[in-house]
């Protein structure tokens, strides 16, 4: 008989994340110790059970702009070498205690030179925090391999500047470009420039799309920038007519428009958030979160935890709640942990070993 599901076992599953900002992902003491550390004196709270509740309201207010002015927090205290390496280790270290064996993290280097930092300095304080991560948790028992990508502000201008950067460490843990923030008027092809240079050099990328705005960020973040994932990508459910109710499990009552077919038929993973899309107002509810819907129609869905803290999430709560929602057993989390693991940015015979080595097993324990 499969082992029963709850958070205890979940927690034992492997997981694969490829959508954690890690400045959303921060301890709440580690928030204090380095506030105090650098004279930052505007947290609303000097007590980490205090703070971490007061990031998890301010959040859920139904607004991505108001969810992303929690970041000034987290950014604020990350200007400093010691503090960007202390945050990524811990961030590899959170992960692997919660059954995370492959990560992509990511973070916008430039938000952090405000102090003084050159670019370079940054990202190599950060992959050092992750390497220093990574041996902590060996030390522990756990195996966690964890990649960075390396974004770009979209309502800046320096998106090819660090493109250009993500290249120059592509053999040295960024496995990956991003763009990241504000949707509405700030569309990806503003950035071209840097997306066909990365094309050019042969490199991966996401583009968060489809998460506050809609179908025309999807259509120009796929068919004018080429990304090869869609951060969030939620909305491209506006692309799906169904009759009757979207929990009907007779998915022949669903049609495919133009685009979503495209996604569908390419592959192109998304990178679903549930708890995060709830609380930007991009889903209703967990149990109304389209990520039934289209798991049923077999889009490549991915679970993921967008930000830690903010959600007050894990990716242990994430299938929690999936579980809870929509009765999904084990094996409907090992689909969704392979998905992830397929679509990662690190070479196939890398992924394949991880799903062999470690994904299969782990869901072979826990289906027997």
């Amino acid at each position: 008989m499969p082992v029963e599901l709850n958070r205890d076992t979940i927690l034992r599953a492997p997981k694969v994340l490829l959508h954690d900002h890690l400045d959303g992902g921060l301890r709440p003491q580690t928030i204090i110790d380095l506030a105090a550390e650098i004279g930052y004196d505007k947290l609303p709270s000097t007590d980490a059970a205090e703070l971490g509740r007061w990031f998890a309201e301010a959040a859920d207010s139904g607004s991505l702009e108001r969810y992303l002015e929690t970041f000034d927090h987290t950014v604020a205290v990350m200007q400093t070498v010691g503090g960007l390496r202390r945050v990524a280790s811990e961030c590899a270290q959170d992960l692997a205690a919660d059954g995370v064996v492959y990560a992509e993290v990511r973070w916008a280097p430039e938000q952090h030179v405000s102090e003084g930092l050159t670019l370079p300095q940054v990202v190599d304080a950060v992959l050092a925090g992750f390497a220093d991560g990574v041996a902590v948790a060996a030390e522990r028992g756990y195996t966690i391999r964890v990649g960075a990508l390396a974004t770009a502000m979209r309502h800046a201008a320096r998106s090819r500047e660090i493109a250009e950067l993500a290249v120059a460490y592509r053999d040295h843990g960024v496995v990956g470009f991003d763009i990241a923030g504000a949707e509405a008027g700030f569309p990806p092809t503003r950035h071209l420039d840097a997306f066909e240079y990365l094309r050019r050099e042969n490199y991966h990328f996401t583009i968060h799309a489809g998460e506050a705005f809609g179908l025309p960020s999807i259509w120009e973040a796929l068919q004018w920038c080429g990304a090869d994932r869609l951060g969030h990508g939620v909305r491209i459910v506006d692309d799906i007519a169904v009759t009757g109710s979207t929990l009907d499990e007779h998915v022949d009552s669903a049609r495919l428009g133009r685009l979503s077919q495209y996604v569908r038929d390419k592959r192109i993973p998304l990178e679903l958030c549930p708890s995060s899309n709830v609380q930007t107002g991009a889903a209703p509810s967990i149990a109304a979160h389209p990520i039934g819907l289209l798991r049923r129609l077999h889009f490549r869905v991915t679970v993921n935890t967008d930000n830690r803290l903010m959600s007050d999430t894990s990716m242990t709560k994430e299938m929690l709640l999936l579980t809870e929602a929509f009765g999904y057993s084990w094996s409907d989390l090992q689909w969704l942990t392979v998905n992830a693991m397929k679509s990662a940015f690190i070479a196939f015979d890398e992924r394949l070993a991880i799903i062999n080595a470690q994904i299969k097993p782990g869901y072979a324990d826990l289906l027997a």
